[in-house]
């Protein structure tokens, strides 16, 4: 018998904006990821009042696993959550998709049986360690592979290994089918940072709206030491621009070809950030005493070619739709990951989505893109999002660099 599995909770700290040249400039240097992600384990075990023992996993993902993202088996977070230490864990990597691979993995593990409780999280802190390899020393690649002219040419390497390069080519690949040009990219650019702003003013990431029971909102806030000392608590995402306007994101020069259409008015930025969701069985959620924030109902996931990364989210989609005997016109509403505009409107044009119905909270052009968390940010903000527009449906999705999708479809049982 498969179980039902159920959102219960989910939190995220605010993106700070990363600076890898400037790290004195992010409000997050002096603190590490793992220690976040802690800080909102411990604080979902304290809202909802679990027995922390009853935990089955605890899973991670995290694109740069080195250095302080070194997951040591995924036990650091709970370590640092001073979690009973028969608490399992693990860590996960999909590149961008790793947090959501981890929610995946949380959700069969309660669906075959095996746990009743789990726990999700994703980190990234891309001004210590960001996925660029001149940037960061870290970062190395199979000399096997690298030595094999045929697979660099085959599958295009030396573009797939920047996903600015692999933005670029989708835009180039799809441009006439599509009728797209750049002024396409840098008005969804500007949407995404309006729709946030205007989401930031209605108190929409700090307060409880979404959730079934009222409860404190999506964004733990989190006290830091600055570079001169002083400390600040920082509750609200750092590269949100209010005042963003066409005319001024249409003069930003190409970030990554003399020649080209991305810029960074119209791709999301550096940022470093931490999510988590707790996911229960049925019968453990109602011992509790906890209303469900959604029920997941479909997983997907996709292999695409790695030079255009961003194909990934719709055929991912597609298989999610598949596998819970849903079409494209049963979703109510979209969070399609905002790697870069032309992903966005890519998954738009190719599964006929009405726009409106898209990344309605603004996407990560504006709240930010710290990789493996990404994926649980925009579940959780999806999961809100139904709960107060009273839709049953919607599905989740994002691209990974290698050239994958990753897509979660969730149900409002509240309606």
């Amino acid at each position: 018998m498969v179980e039902e599995v159920y959102i219960v909770d989910f939190m995220r700290s605010a993106f700070s904006r990363s600076r890898p040249k400037q790290p004195e400039r992010d409000v997050f240097n002096k603190i590490d990821m793992p220690a976040v992600a802690a800080m909102l384990v411990k604080e979902m075990i304290s809202r909802t009042g679990i027995d922390p023992k009853e935990i089955g996993d605890i899973i991670t993902g995290c694109t740069m696993q080195m250095k302080e993202n070194w997951l040591y088996g995924g036990r650091v977070v709970p370590l640092l959550a001073e979690l009973p230490v028969e608490v399992p864990s693990q860590g996960s990597e999909r590149v961008c998709i790793s947090g959501m691979s981890a929610m995946h993995q949380c959700a069969m593990e309660i669906a075959l049986g095996y746990s009743d409780i789990t726990i999700a999280c994703g980190i990234e802190h891309m001004t210590h360690l960001p996925m660029q390899m001149d940037l960061n020393p870290h970062i190395g690649v199979s000399p096997t592979l690298m030595s094999r002219g045929d697979l660099i040419q085959k599958y295009d390497l030396m573009t797939a290994m920047s996903m600015g390069l692999t933005a670029e080519k989708l835009f180039a690949k799809y441009k006439d089918e599509l009728g797209w040009t750049k002024r396409d990219l840098d008005e969804w650019g500007v949407r995404s940072h309006q729709r946030a702003a205007q989401a930031l003013k209605e108190g929409w990431f700090r307060n409880g709206e979404g959730y079934p029971t009222k409860r404190e909102g999506e964004i733990l806030p989190i006290e830091v030491e600055l570079a001169d000392g002083s400390k600040k608590v920082i509750d609200v995402d750092q590269s949100i621009r209010p005042d963003t306007t066409l005319e001024a994101v249409e003069k930003l020069p190409p970030a990554f070809r003399p020649d080209g259409v991305i810029t960074a008015g119209n791709a999301s930025p550096l940022n470093a950030g931490a999510t988590a969701i707790m996911l229960m069985n049925k019968k453990k959620m109602q011992e509790y005493g906890l209303e469900p924030m959604a029920k997941i109902v479909s997983l997907g996931w996709a292999g695409v070619d790695p030079s255009v990364m961003g194909e990934g989210p719709v055929p991912a989609s597609r298989k999610a739709l598949k596998h819970a005997g849903l079409e494209v016109k049963d979703i109510d509403y979209w969070e399609v990951n905002e790697a870069f505009a032309v992903v966005t409107l890519f998954a738009i044009k190719k599964l006929g989505l009405d726009p409106d119905r898209v990344n309605i909270k603004g996407g990560a052009i504006a709240i930010g893109h710290p990789l493996a968390a990404s994926g649980i940010r925009i579940t959780g903000t999806l999961a809100r999002i139904l709960n107060v527009e009273g839709a049953k449906y919607g599905c989740a999705t994002l691209c990974g660099g290698g050239g994958q999708g990753g897509a979660t479809i969730i149900e409002n049982v509240n309606v």
